[in-house]
């Protein structure tokens, strides 16, 4: 039985239309501009005699039709007019302008279905109550949609290929660096460390962030500091030299780090812990000053400071155990802290900083271990460019060579020299219990000369405070 011949739209001089023009930023292989898009639908009104009202012209700018979530509101105003029948033409470049994921062309035949939409393009037009033309656009709207998959896939894999080389991520200039990422800027890398070593002294964000702007320093955008764009910074691994991927260290990056691993590691143990403060609302508990040192003997954890009862205490972290590792040993904090801080200050007064430290130098075991991972990571890269190895095999051999270095390397980590600044010498007691000096710092300077406060068993009868249970380790200075 032969086909019914098909039916063309009757168009009326004169009848209304809408233009919509939509251009992404790179996602699309087409970057025909919106107003060329808009000039040439005008074009393709005018031989129709079709009329344009200005408010029916509809544009998303830098807007990616393939991604889900992305918001397009020339797109909702063109639908939501469609079903109000103030114009029954729609008028687009090309049907890949209006969409690119089939649940956009089911939306629009949907309206269609009401209002017998006809859509013109520059090469066509398709008649949407046409089962034809329906048929051929959801053909071509899955070529697109496979398209931008496509394009997809392509870019999370070379994004994927330029971290796991090592190489930085592409797209708004850094504060410190040039726009490749690679170079350093070297005006803006003095106030990187400047804002690091105020960080580190014990300035809050938005002390510093006053500081930049009393002195006309803007950001790379041009604006003010605020204790946002400042946290920003210090939160910042490209200025550590560190590669992240989807939120997650890869490893170290090719381009210089203007700030040091030490510094870097004091920064983030200091953040965190202000994080955490912030989020469990602990600003009403006591400081404790020796955090991250006091370490229990018998089962080699550390102790956290918390009150047993009234007293302030550290207590070994196996307490909440209920086996055969369970430990419930205590130690008070005001006596111990008031023990180590004396052994700190007596160490201060006799110290006199000059150069490097000789803690600061790692031993020849851990750094042939460092440099052989890194061979056999460079090796590794050259077998995945070869081929030679899938990539599945060479992630999973890439994180264990980087878990290793990232281990020996935080083994070699330098603590800043700076957090001793005007703590040395015969004014070491006046510094220490100087108003300026924060707890903050005090701990910090605690875990760069003190390695552990280990705490054995206590030997006297209950009550009875038992100074020979306690063991100071020293760094190596």
């Amino acid at each position: 039985m032969p086909r019914p011949k098909r039916r063309e739209p009757t168009i009326t001089p004169g009848e209304p239309a809408a233009l919509y023009c939509r251009i992404s930023q790179a996602d699309d292989d087409d970057q025909t501009g919106v107003d060329r898009q808009e000039r040439i639908c005008r074009e393709i009104a005018e031989r129709r005699g079709l009329a344009i009202d200005p408010a029916h012209v509809f544009v998303d700018n830098s807007r990616s039709a393939w991604r889900r979530n992305r918001k397009r509101p020339g797109w909702d105003q063109l639908l939501e007019r469609a079903r109000r029948r103030e114009f029954r033409h729609i008028i687009a470049y090309h049907p890949d302008r209006l969409m690119r994921q089939p649940r956009d062309l089911e939306e629009l035949l949907q309206v269609s279905d009401e209002q017998e939409i006809v859509l013109h393009g520059e090469a066509n037009r398709r008649n949407l109550s046409d089962p034809d033309d329906r048929f051929i656009l959801r053909i071509e709207v899955a070529h697109a949609c496979r398209s931008s998959d496509d394009t997809s896939r392509r870019l999370k894999s070379a994004l994927a290929e330029r971290a796991e080389t090592g190489m930085p991520h592409s797209g708004k200039r850094r504060f410190g660096y040039e726009p490749d990422g690679m170079t350093v800027r070297e005006d803006e890398a003095e106030i990187v460390r400047e804002v690091f070593d105020r960080y580190l002294k014990g300035q809050s964000p938005v002390s510093i962030a006053l500081v930049l702007h009393k002195r006309g320093i803007k950001t790379v955008y041009g604006k003010e500091w605020t204790q946002g764009t400042v946290r920003a910074l210090l939160d910042s691994r490209h200025a550590a030299g560190i590669r992240m991927h989807r939120g997650e260290e890869v490893g170290p990056g090719k381009w210089p780090a203007i700030i040091d691993a030490g510094t870097w590691a004091e920064v983030r143990a200091r953040r965190e812990y202000r994080s955490a403060i912030h989020q469990t609302n602990l600003e009403l508990r006591r400081f404790y000053l020796l955090r991250g040192l006091v370490m229990c003997k018998r089962c080699g954890t550390l102790m956290s400071g918390t009150k047993v009862g009234a007293v302030p205490s550290y207590l070994c972290t196996r307490k909440s155990r209920n086996d055969e590792k369970k430990c419930v040993r205590r130690i008070a904090a005001v006596k111990l802290e008031e023990f180590v801080t004396e052994a700190a200050i007596d160490l201060l007064g006799r110290l006199t900083v000059s150069g490097q430290l000789a803690s600061a130098t790692p031993t020849n075991a851990l750094t042939e271990a460092v440099e052989a991972d890194q061979r056999q990571l460079a090796e590794l890269n050259q077998m995945w460019t070869a081929k030679e190895i899938s990539t599945a095999e060479y992630r999973t051999m890439r994180k264990d060579i980087t878990d290793r270095i990232a281990k020996a390397q935080r083994r070699m980590v330098v603590r800043p020299v700076k957090l001793l600044d005007g703590l040395t010498g015969p004014g070491a007691r006046a510094a220490w219990e100087a108003d300026e000096m924060t707890d903050e710092r005090r701990n910090a300077v605690l875990r760069f000369l003190f390695a552990g406060v280990v705490i054995d068993a206590s030997s006297k009868p209950s009550g009875v405070f038992d100074w020979d249970r306690i063991d100071i380790e020293q760094n190596q200075l």
